[in-house]
């Protein structure tokens, strides 16, 4: 569904230039959640920005679908840290926000829309301002605007990270089971390392920048998942451990290139 060929992005400014990526070989596979994880400033929000087209690579080639990715595109979504809702429209209305830009009949999508909040276990809160809302509540209103179009991939960026450490881990449970009715396909961009095993099928670790990947771990679990007791609690904390390990170490060997996707 994703395959990034020797992807690499520098930034020009008046100190110089920055190179954020480089050579960035991955295949994510259709239906498949992949997690991002490394240490500030490796480029895993620039890697979510050039995947959906806000950002053009300084080299190599992004792929969707087996199309070339050269501007936003309707059937990619993107969920970013913080909400972003719209304060004067309903929760009803924030979520048919895409709808109405994409020039779709309001209509059409707004049972789907309502259903979406159901599943979010917002039923009963359509009318509802943003700010009648607590935070994770904000949260899943924008993760069903990001699900009103049926993106194809939907790319999330640290969207949990401002919500308290509870609240994480719920919205987490939660995200584990839309993906599994929707099947869309995530890149999930966290700073947590609980977050990418309880959520991803395969975590991408980045180097320091210039951001290279540096391995990717299988997280070949079971779901559900949790962090309280289960019967997979020793190989959630044991896949923990290994990324704890890889981020740990200051001087990372790049994985060589085409073996990094699938």
């Amino acid at each position: 569904m994703i395959r990034l060929s020797g992807v690499s992005r520098t930034f020009s400014g008046r100190s110089g230039e920055v190179e954020a990526l480089r050579g960035i070989d991955l295949d994510v596979t259709d239906g498949e959640f992949v997690a991002v994880v490394g240490r500030s400033g490796c480029g895993k929000s620039t890697l979510l920005r050039l995947i959906a087209g806000l950002l053009p690579p300084t080299g190599g080639l992004i792929e969707v679908a087996g199309t070339p990715i050269t501007r936003p595109r309707p059937d990619i979504a993107m969920l970013f840290q913080r909400p972003a809702l719209l304060p004067w429209r309903s929760v009803l209305d924030n979520v048919l926000l895409p709808v109405e830009m994409f020039g779709w009949r309001r209509a059409a999508h707004r049972e789907r829309a309502r259903k979406l909040l159901e599943m979010a276990g917002l039923a009963g809160f359509e009318k509802r301002l943003p700010h009648e809302l607590s935070g994770g509540m904000q949260q899943r209103v924008s993760l069903c605007r990001s699900l009103i179009a049926e993106p194809r991939v939907l790319l999330m960026d640290e969207p949990f990270s401002a919500l308290d450490a509870l609240t994480r881990e719920e919205l987490s449970v939660e995200l584990q089971r839309v993906h599994m009715d929707n099947r869309a396909t995530i890149v999930f961009v966290t700073h947590s390392i609980d977050e990418a095993v309880l959520l991803a099928d395969r975590v991408v670790v980045l180097s320091p920048r210039p951001g290279r990947i540096r391995k990717v771990v299988d997280v070949d679990i079971p779901r559900p998942r949790s962090l309280g007791r289960n019967d997979h609690l020793a190989d959630v904390a044991r896949v923990s451990a290994e990324l704890h390990e890889l981020l740990m170490e200051r001087d990372p060997t790049p994985v060589a290139a085409g073996t990094a996707g699938r």
